[in-house]
């Protein structure tokens, strides 16, 4: 596949292997609050958007949702290679965009603004952006419009619909949610459920408490963070990661517990719900990020002040 139209190479930061790095991919409205450019986007056109854009180049953009996920991110890379500088296993931000090459100089200024370590950044115009997603060896891929969330996704990318939110950064490591089923797992069990109610969810579960569950959309990504993890030993660790599912600990919890342990993927701490509201839990955890495929535990998340992202 070719070049993306236009790939801005920031020269002033440490280039990763993409071979071996954890390429994360953001869109600017993911990592930026652009709601109000977008507005004036859609009411206005492109041409105005584009003028707006580049009479504010030098006036920095206001963070995002995944904002703070991603300076956390910078934070382990500073870890890791405080412990070996000649680790090449990091993470590798790339920010799309569907902006113009023209328009996008304010959104490299933002990064530079707030001392972001990106390396790349793509404008692709009004293109389909997620096209170029392998092309680049993206692990995950954040998005603030949908429907390039779920065009990431049929591609066969790790891929997460962020929701504009005011959110206060946490504080390091990076501590990152996932919820079981859906997302972590496959939907298996959610798919039993909706046929056969609970007792046959239950049931199905008992008999099969001895195979993992199916690989969930988000496990190659969370997969990476555990290597990344496994590098430090827990309580050294610039990582922290998070199981919190709806699953009941007595009925459904065992059967995760083994699958995880089946996968080599540690876990941090792991919280079984048993259906109750997420929102209190995380508020404690206070994560960069939470990845949910339900948006009622979304709004729940959100409600708290906690990033989330949904997971189609």
């Amino acid at each position: 596949m070719a070049e993306p139209e236009s790939t801005v190479i920031n020269t002033n930061v440490k280039q990763k292997d993409p071979s071996t790095a954890l390429v994360i991919a953001v869109t600017a409205r993911a990592i930026f609050n652009l709601e109000e450019e977008h507005k004036l986007y859609l009411e206005k056109g492109k041409e105005e958007y584009t003028r707006h854009q580049q009479a504010n180049q030098d006036k920095p953009l206001p963070p995002g949702t995944a904002f703070a996920f991603i300076q956390a991110v910078q934070y382990v890379n500073e870890k890791i290679l405080e412990s070996n500088p000649a680790e090449r296993d990091l993470f590798d931000i790339l920010v799309l965009s569907n902006n113009s090459p023209e328009s996008g100089v304010r959104i490299i200024n933002s990064a530079k603004h707030y001392g972001l370590e990106i390396s790349k950044f793509c404008f692709v115009s009004d293109k389909d952006s997620t096209q170029y997603l392998k092309f680049h060896g993206v692990k995950l891929f954040l998005s603030a419009d949908r429907t390039d969330v779920c065009n990431a996704l049929r591609r066969g990318v790790s891929a997460a619909l962020v929701f504009q939110q005011e959110v206060q950064a946490p504080s390091t490591p990076l501590r990152v949610v996932f919820d079981g089923d859906a997302v972590l797992f496959s939907d298996e069990t959610d798919q039993i459920f909706q046929e056969q109610g609970l007792e046959g969810a239950l049931k199905y579960e008992r008999a099969m408490e001895a195979i993992p569950i199916g690989e969930g959309p988000l496990k190659a990504f969370a997969m990476h963070l555990g290597t990344m993890c496994k590098k430090f030993g827990q309580e050294k660790s610039p990582v922290r990661t998070y199981l919190v599912t709806a699953r009941s600990g007595r009925d459904t919890g065992i059967r995760a517990i083994k699958t995880l342990r089946e996968w080599g993927l540690p876990i941090d701490e792991a919280f079984f719900m048993d259906g109750a509201p997420k929102g209190p839990i995380l508020a404690q955890i206070q994560p960069h990020i939470f990845f949910d495929d339900g948006l009622h535990n979304i709004q729940g998340a959100q409600n708290v002040g906690v990033p989330s992202a949904w997971v189609p």
